[in-house]
């Protein structure tokens, strides 16, 4: 039979600016009595990279511009938190409560992912999207095998909505060392048939299946490891790799 073991590191200590997010996980996998093996995929909530990386941002030391001011009357939304969203992406839709933008991850989400929940409680201060993902994930992943001797696959995630879907689900948007596709293009399907487009993005399936032991309102579990999927090891993949070119867009 084929099958996946889904791990989460519960009770996942403090992360601080600064901290050292692959010693950390391997000190608390060495606490907990988890060892990390070749070829488990390592999935990090983004939250906790934002905070290793100082992206936090206290709302009392925003100035709103005029733009934001406007946009903030339009959709109800404090306008220091708009300023935010006006320095992190591009707007592409207002409406009630809701600014949608490309960020420049190139990432198509609400208030450019900033987000208040699990950053302190006073409501003041929100978490921006890690800077460079991508960097972040090689880094640790490399932090990792220096310190495990273990090659691994690193995916940095977070939780949006989909177009046209309601409810959200966790999604890369840094990876490192696994092809986020797994394409069946050649390949015969039970019948016979021939495929010739399919190719699914493991990674977002990696991600998703991975929240359902991580979850939303608590993060004691930030850090989740996932062992059984068969993956190719990829040094050059990046999540930029899944985001599909303006160009291809069919809405816009």
């Amino acid at each position: 039979m084929r099958k996946i073991e889904i791990i989460g590191l519960r009770d996942f200590p403090e992360v601080k600016t600064g901290t050292d997010l692959a010693a950390l996980i391997v000190q608390h996998c060495e606490r907990t009595g988890v060892e990390i093996l070749e070829r488990d995929v390592l999935v990090i909530a983004s939250k906790i990279v934002s905070k290793a990386e100082g992206r936090i941002v206290d709302l009392r030391q925003v100035k709103p511009s005029e733009k934001a001011l406007n946009i903030a009357s339009q959709t109800g939304i404090d306008p220091r938190l708009v300023e935010l969203v006006l320095r992190e992406g591009e707007i592409l839709k207002v409406k009630k409560e809701l600014i949608i933008t490309l960020t420049r991850h190139g990432l198509v989400c609400g208030n450019a992912g900033i987000d208040y929940s699990n950053v302190d409680g006073t409501g003041t201060r929100v978490a921006l999207l890690p800077e460079d993902p991508d960097k972040t994930a090689r880094e640790v992943r490399a932090r990792i095998r220096e310190l495990t001797g273990k090659n691994v696959a690193v995916l940095i995630v977070d939780t949006c909505g989909r177009p046209f879907r309601r409810g959200a689900v966790n999604f890369v948007i840094g990876l490192s060392g696994l092809n986020p596709f797994r394409s069946y293009v050649g390949k015969r399907d039970r019948y016979g048939y021939t495929m010739t487009r399919t190719a699914i993005c493991i990674a977002d399936e990696i991600a998703a299946a991975a929240e359902l032991v991580m979850g939303q309102g608590d993060e004691s579990i930030p850090v989740a490891i996932i062992r059984g999927i068969e993956y190719e090891i990829c040094e050059e993949c990046t999540a930029k790799d899944i985001v599909m070119p303006r160009e291809q867009w069919l809405f816009g």
